[in-house]
């Protein structure tokens, strides 16, 4: 290792690294056992789907009370303190005996996974000195990048190999050597004993959170103009509302919406928004692409996304290490081109997409990804004071959790409308009233009947009928692809915000604004 990174404390980072990697699989690696755990506990996907939701609902509540949590108590005994609630979830987990045992036991999980990204970026921003926090985080970042994407491959591996407790189990050796590692290296924190709880935030903003998140993973289910759907998107705006008006007046706020008067920050925090939703278009639309119209497993699946996430870890260190010499507008510049070019090029994909093609495009896309992410997120933080990392790290988890569920919320809809709209006019010119309809049908028959399938016309019908919805669904995901390149164009000006030149000036404007 050279001497220029001998001042990172590479041991706390990897500790903290375990932890955020253990958090982000997980929210993963339970989708591939859904389908088995619906046979076992014998219910219905509406009912399942409460393990996946329940976890996505705490994670957000108690993303904004880490940065009050940590500064009052300490981050390391936070920090040990989410691993042995995160840990003790998962051994529940993996002895749940019902449906409704399994999702009260992700409660306990998410209360500890929902808080470790949060900390242990704010434990980094802390222990790294500044002009070494982009190698920190890019090296920190493989998590983010890595864990999606490995998780089905894990999940599916686990779930075929051995059985579906295994997904939880696995958590149980790890979480218990991190919590001794982190008691053993990781140093505490200044804590702020004088700081006291802001009661009305913390329960504004978890309500408010809570409507939201709900709102947007229940939406494509309920119906996004039923009245359950949009009670809870205005009671989550009114309450929101009244949780920034009140954090803008109290003297200690839980979550200070002021952070938002720092130009570089704001700009840093609406561009990871932004590149979140793109970021989720590959990581949702492609395993529902490679499924539904490739006829992939899931393990099949994540190996197909396997390169992209390699990828995105080979490129996060190096964009933290260029991050540190030239900042973060460079490699955004060059980051968002790519990101660009290629999601516009995956609108292509059809039933006859090439495997290869297909993963070189991801590889591609996430090379320009992982070029950014990270830079984008440290050029933010960077402009902050080290007592304020903790607030920072809050807001901008917060600000990806509510975005990665308002993207797959925002492109389920897209994807099913598209679809919708290409199979009405494929089924028209499909129809039996086309003078070409019978046919084409009795020459399916005919090719059913040469390969030993007796199907008759109403077989070849139904089969024609597939093919129709197979191609509108191929024709949808490309157009939701478009749909995901005119978003990420927004993100172009805002880069603009995060040259080195403004997040130095910006920093030395923070320190005297905060100056004691």
């Amino acid at each position: 290792m050279s001497n220029n990174n001998n001042n990172i404390p590479w041991a706390s980072l990897f500790i903290l690294i375990a932890g955020g990697f253990m958090a982000i699989l997980d929210s993963s690696i339970v989708n591939v056992a859904l389908p088995k755990l619906m046979s076992i506990f014998g219910v219905g996907a509406e009912s399942i789907q409460w393990v996946m939701t329940a976890y996505l609902l705490v994670s957000g509540v108690v993303i904004p009370v880490t940065g009050y949590l940590g500064d009052r108590f300490g981050y390391k005994r936070l920090y040990i303190y989410t691993m042995v609630a995160f840990t003790i979830g998962s051994a529940l987990c993996a002895l749940a005996w019902s449906n409704n045992s399994l999702v009260a036991f992700r409660v306990i999980q998410a209360m500890g996974g929902g808080m470790m990204i949060p900390v242990s970026m704010a434990i980094i921003f802390r222990i790294v000195p500044p002009d070494k926090l982009g190698m920190a985080l890019g090296v920190w970042g493989i998590t983010a990048m890595l864990a999606p994407a490995v998780g089905p491959t894990a999940g599916g591996y686990l779930v075929d190999n051995f059985s579906w407790h295994t997904i939880f189990t696995i958590n149980i050796p790890i979480g218990i050597v991190v919590v001794i590692l982190a008691g053993l290296i990781l140093k505490e924190t200044h804590l702020q004993t004088e700081l006291k709880f802001d009661v009305p935030g913390f329960v504004l903003s978890g309500l408010g959170c809570f409507a939201l998140l709900l709102a947007l993973s229940e939406g494509q289910d309920k119906g996004w103009t039923s009245q359950y759907i949009v009670t809870l998107f205005v009671s989550s705006f009114f309450l929101l509302l009244l949780f920034v008006l009140w954090e803008l007046q109290t003297p200690q706020p839980m979550l200070d919406i002021r952070l938002l008067r720092n130009p570089v920050f704001a700009a840093s925090l609406a561009t990871t928004a932004i590149l979140t939703i793109g970021l989720f278009a590959a990581i949702f639309l492609i395993p529902i692409y490679a499924q539904n119209l490739m006829g992939l497993t899931p393990m099949q699946t994540g190996l197909l996304l396997m390169p992209m996430a390699l990828m995105s870890g080979l490129m996060m260190p190096i964009s933290g290490k260029l991050y540190d010499k030239i900042g973060a507008f460079p490699l955004c510049a060059v980051g968002m081109v790519i990101l660009i070019i290629t999601t516009y090029k995956l609108h292509v994909i059809s039933l006859n997409t090439d495997y290869h093609w297909l993963q070189r495009m991801l590889v591609i896309r996430a090379a320009g990804m992982g070029l950014m992410m990270m830079p984008i997120t440290t050029a933010g933080m960077n402009t902050m004071p080290p007592f304020l990392s903790g607030r920072a790290s809050a807001f901008n988890n917060l600000v990806r959790q509510i975005s990665a569920s308002l993207g797959i919320a925002f492109l389920t809809w897209v994807m099913l409308r598209r679809q919708v709209y290409h199979a009405q006019i494929m089924a028209d010119h499909a129809s039996l009233t086309n003078p070409v309809a019978p046919e084409t049908i009795h020459r399916v028959g005919m090719q059913l009947a040469s390969a030993g399938i007796p199907a008759g016309q109403d077989g070849a019908t139904a089969l024609l009928a597939l093919t129709v919805q197979q191609h509108s669904m191929a024709l949808g995901i490309g157009d939701t692809f478009i749909v995901s390149t005119v978003i990420i164009l927004f993100a172009v000006p805002l880069i603009f915000m995060l040259s080195k030149k403004r997040v130095e000036a910006q920093r030395e404007i923070e320190m005297k604004r905060y100056a004691p």
